[in-house]
């Protein structure tokens, strides 16, 4: 036998009325909502992973050319320039933006660009990436 008490307008038997907080949920309106928030976020993310991907290159090119050990500015600008048409992905440095010093006689490069990631009509997300050879 059914203990709990049934709902007196309630025609099926064995059916009845949960209180209302008892009823737990999600609903469709906080389903749109986070599903709008969680695809949002995803589409950022696309559009921002390729730029990521082009400073981690950037960065390995600058620490393999600075292991190299070059003795003048011109060979490093030249092995950058020469690397960027090796690997497609960095379109934003060339030779000429790379700052070159020597610190306890040891080449450093250094770069610091700027990527601005459209997202929407006037709407761009500005990424500022600078990094320095190890």
């Amino acid at each position: 036998m059914n203990t709990l008490p049934r709902h007196p307008r309630s025609r099926a038997r064995g059916t009845h009325r949960l209180p209302a907080r008892a009823r737990r949920g999600v609903t469709l309106f906080g389903l749109l909502f986070w599903a709008i928030l969680i695809g949002f976020g995803a589409y950022v993310l696309v559009r921002t992973l390729p730029t990521v991907n082009e400073y981690l290159t950037i960065q390995r090119a600058v620490d393999q050319i600075a292991r190299s050990n070059p003795t003048t500015v011109a060979e490093v600008r030249a092995a950058f320039d020469r690397q960027k048409e090796v690997e497609y992905s960095i379109s934003d440095v060339s030779g000429k933006d790379l700052t070159i010093t020597k610190e306890n006689d040891r080449v450093v490069i250094a770069f610091a660009y700027d990527k601005e990631v459209p997202i929407y009509g006037p709407v761009y997300i500005l990424i500022k990436y600078e990094g320095r050879s190890r």
